[in-house]
């Protein structure tokens, strides 16, 4: 099977790179971001705009140091043992899915937690 051959890079500005990849994280995000607050006001949820901002955030970072930290330990260990400054080369690439979604629901878990919110309620709120 021949895969498509294209830039992965949409966007240069000088040294700055802008990726496909980061385009729909950022996109991703956003859309979470509507989808949870609306689904937060159909249910009567007590989350406010800035919960739900700040829900969102907690995530994006559990997706990107639970993808990073996922890469290094599944796929390349032995390199990053062997250079470990290597880890924060993030322009390198090297964000595994797996490792994302682990971060993701231990950041969505400290959140709701920390708030004092059922997971139940938060993860019914966008049906």
């Amino acid at each position: 099977m021949k895969f498509p051959d294209f830039d992965p890079v949409f966007l240069r500005i000088g040294p700055l790179q802008f990726r496909w990849y980061g385009l729909m994280y950022i996109i991703g995000f956003i859309a979470a971001y509507f989808i949870i607050k609306a689904g937060a006001k159909k249910k009567h949820l007590p989350l406010s705009k800035d919960d739900v901002a700040d829900l969102i955030f907690t995530v994006a970072l559990g997706v990107i140091l639970g993808g990073r930290l996922g890469y290094i330990l599944f796929y390349d260990l032995q390199v990053y043992l062997a250079k470990p400054l290597e880890i924060f080369a993030v322009w390198h690439g090297g964000m595994s899915f797996h490792g994302g979604l682990l971060g993701a629901i231990a950041a969505g878990f400290y959140y709701i937690r920390k708030k004092g919110i059922g997971f139940y309620q938060i993860a019914t709120s966008a049906s």
